[in-house]
């Protein structure tokens, strides 16, 4: 999504790449560790729980609110993205104040699927309200999804993130939405318009239309259908708290729909690309 156009009293001064690396450079947390699943779990404790410490500045690159912070719970410390529920820009396709919940509809889907898509996030209360908190994963800014579409070793991550942005209808996966850690995993943010029950897909990641989705992943999407059957699931009952039945019911059709289908989707009639792309 473009810049926001929102001004706000007291905001913090924009930080600069050196502030973000020297957060990211500081913490007792790298990105590393949210690739581990014990690790995760600590990192979502820390989110939870721990106290915001530090705000090192608006991310004004984004077009809501978005606050790079510092949370230090025990013995970790590390840096976060709070994006707080009031500073979320109005649209007129999406809720009003919905756009945290679907960050975190799409962390838990990308959880249940175990396919570490979404870094670390949780919902809750912060210095500036209700919002979002996501870790923070540190990453060369020169480097997004129009630097890896042709390096061949990337294309299996490209094609996992293109089926996930399938799945929770992403509106708004941009090129620089993807992140390339120091371990060469590529991670996926941004995911406050997802979910919608209208077909809303808009993406740069458009290389796979109509090929076959890969079995693994049609595998793991299979499983995905039956917790979401299982109305006991604890996944099935934290998602009905984030969206509202309409949702939920679109986005079962809509895993329904790949598992027949089988196949990356096309682009359609409508708009089919974010803008801008980066």
């Amino acid at each position: 999504m473009s810049d926001h156009e929102h001004e706000q009293d007291q905001s913090p001064q924009e930080p600069s790449n050196a502030a973000a690396n020297d957060a990211g450079q500081n913490d007792s947390v790298s990105e590393s560790a949210a690739s581990e699943a014990v690790s995760i779990e600590r990192v979502l404790e820390a989110l939870n729980e721990g106290d915001i410490c530090d705000e090192y500045g608006i991310l004004r690159w984004s077009s809501n609110y978005a606050f790079l912070v510092s949370v230090t719970h025990k013995d970790i410390t590390t840096t976060a993205v709070y994006k707080p529920q009031k500073g979320e820009r109005p649209l007129w396709d999406f809720p009003d104040g919905t756009l945290c919940y679907r960050e975190m509809a799409s962390f838990l889907t990308s959880q249940e699927l175990t396919w570490d898509i979404v870094p670390p996030t949780v919902l809750r209360e912060g210095p500036r309200g209700l919002g979002s908190i996501q870790f923070y994963i540190d990453h060369d800014p020169r480097v997004n999804y129009f630097s890896l579409e042709d390096e061949e070793a990337m294309i299996p991550q490209l094609m996992r993130i293109a089926t996930f942005d399938y799945m929770v209808n992403n509106a708004d996966r941009k090129g620089g939405h993807c992140l390339v850690d120091g371990q060469g995993h590529i991670w996926g943010i941004d995911h406050g318009i997802t979910f919608h029950r209208a077909h809303k897909l808009r993406t740069v990641i458009w290389d796979f239309a109509g090929q076959p989705i890969p079995e693994p992943f049609l595998q793991d999407i299979d499983q995905l259908c039956l917790t979401l059957d299982t109305q006991t699931s604890t996944y099935r009952k934290e998602m009905q708290k984030l969206l509202s039945q309409a949702e939920m019911n679109a986005f079962h059709a809509r895993v329904r729909h790949m598992l027949k289908q089988r196949r990356y989707p096309l682009p359609g009639p409508g708009p089919n690309y974010p803008w801008p792309p980066v």
